[in-house]
């Protein structure tokens, strides 16, 4: 079963999850599976689970979605992001970080007044220009959030 795929006519990529909680018109899903294709522990399979296990959390992920689909608590849910949001966050949290970070050095280093303190003042200015990216990227409107479409499987009745 494939987790994200691109849903075709639409633009939007699709994922299962559980809903874990709801509040108001917000779900709190966890998504059903953390690999792409379900291999990770074939032999033959590209290994991107095992980087997943030692650099990632191993405790299950849970995001905030919009329900319009109304779901409950324990319905599996397909969850739709449109497409371009996630290239468009990854841009908002590494790119604009990192090119403030570039600037923020140039910047610094360029007022120093004698090449001996021009390493402090790039140092300086670029940490400064990366934590201002980061609030920048903080601050910056939202780049669409995803949504519950529809109800795969209802909650069982326990």
């Amino acid at each position: 079963m494939a987790i994200l795929s691109a849903t075709r006519g639409n633009d939007m990529l699709d994922m299962r999850a559980i809903v874990m909680q709801v509040e108001g018109d917000e779900a709190l899903v966890q998504p059903l599976s953390t690999g792409g294709c379900g291999h990770c522990d074939s032999e033959g399979g590209c290994g991107s689970g095992t980087l997943t296990k030692l650099f990632c959390s191993s405790k299950p992920r849970h995001f905030k979605v919009r329900n319009e689909a109304r779901a409950t608590v324990g319905d599996e849910v397909l969850i739709s992001v449109a497409d371009g949001v996630l290239l468009r966050g990854a841009l908002k949290m590494y790119v604009l970080p990192l090119i403030m970070l570039l600037v923020g050095g140039a910047v610094a280093a360029g007022l120093a007044s004698d090449a001996v303190g021009r390493d402090a003042y790039a140092v300086a200015g670029a940490l400064f220009g990366l934590i201002l990216g980061f609030i920048l990227a903080k601050l910056s409107p939202g780049t669409g959030q995803p949504v519950v479409l529809s109800i795969v499987t209802p909650r069982s009745g326990i």
